[in-house]
């Protein structure tokens, strides 16, 4: 039996084919890095073929495989041509990561007139996933084996302020991936949810209020997606979220409490106020709201450490 988590995840994925979307940079390009090394076909998936391209050589280069397709997964039509391709190249595929997302940072009071953004986060993060579950599930099944990750947030479990539209997109593919894993039970399929932590990445650089919060690397954040591979738990979480989750479960209303204070505090995305000016104290405040919350949680989680 192996000792390393390399050695378990290369036998995990040694010698089969592993979609990742969202694979051009950040915690995608991070995860097909690590999986090329670990002797994976990696099915590369962006809308940057440029980018993908760099990476193909990179993995090659180290003695891996991987395979380009550039797409649109926001765009229905381009999926499904993504995945006949995928498949006529490849004939099935073993694992299904999908990372690929797009965040908005506004309040539901800045959001009347946009009800796009709740459609744009829509079509990418949920009803994108989906048409790949739809388009590689078939196949797992029949093979009787196969792993769909599903590469969610925190903020599914936290609940944080003004990411209303990107949340919701996240939770409705967790309740898709819940009831997909009631039903796939007995037919090999393995299906996991990655509650991801603040990572660095190019989608949090247009947020500064997260500068003063400690946030995991992408290859950091692999971990967490490598942990899910190995072990194909449900769900792969940090404690603080875990904590959270709970604390709402049996104390709703007080940890609304504290995530209001911290929404009146931190300023909307796009006001002419610098933010950087703020930062500092409005992130300490945050943090301050963040430890109250989880020592409570604590308190009223008996056994849980």
């Amino acid at each position: 039996m192996s000792s390393t988590p390399d050695n378990e995840l290369r036998e995990r994925v040694s010698d089969r084919a592993v979609v990742i979307t969202g694979a051009s940079s950040g915690i995608g390009e991070a995860l097909a890095n690590r999986l090329g090394d670990a002797g994976a076909k990696v099915v590369l998936v962006a809308r940057s073929a440029d980018k993908l391209q760099e990476m193909k050589q990179g993995i090659e280069a180290r003695g891996g495989t991987a395979f380009v397709y550039s797409a649109d997964l926001s765009d229905a039509e381009d999926t499904q041509r993504l995945i006949a391709s995928v498949l006529a190249e490849h004939g099935q595929i073993d694992v299904l990561v999908n990372n690929a997302g797009i965040s908005i940072r506004r309040s539901v009071a800045k959001s009347y007139d946009r009800v796009h953004d709740f459609e744009r986060t829509l079509a990418l993060n949920f009803l994108g996933a989906v048409r790949l579950i739809m388009g590689f599930l078939p196949g797992m099944r029949a093979q009787k084996q196969g792993q769909i990750l599903n590469v969610s947030t925190i903020g599914v479990q936290v609940n944080p302020p003004r990411y209303g539209a990107y949340i919701a997109s996240k939770a409705a593919l967790d309740a898709f991936s819940r009831v997909l894993g009631v039903e796939a039970h007995k037919d090999g399929v393995k299906v996991t949810t990655i509650y991801m932590p603040l990572v660095k990445t190019p989608m949090m650089k247009s947020t500064t209020i997260y500068d003063a919060f400690p946030m995991r690397s992408a290859e950091q954040a692999v971990d967490l997606i490598v942990e899910g591979i190995i072990h194909q738990r449900k769900r792969v979480a940090i404690p603080v979220g875990n904590l959270f989750e709970f604390a709402y479960g049996v104390a709703p209303n007080a940890v609304e409490r504290f995530l209001n204070g911290a929404y009146q505090l931190y300023p909307e995305s796009g006001d002419k106020k610098d933010q950087r000016e703020s930062v500092s104290r409005d992130a300490a405040m945050f943090k301050r709201v963040f430890e109250v919350v989880t020592r409570r949680a604590r308190r009223r989680s008996p056994g849980r450490g």
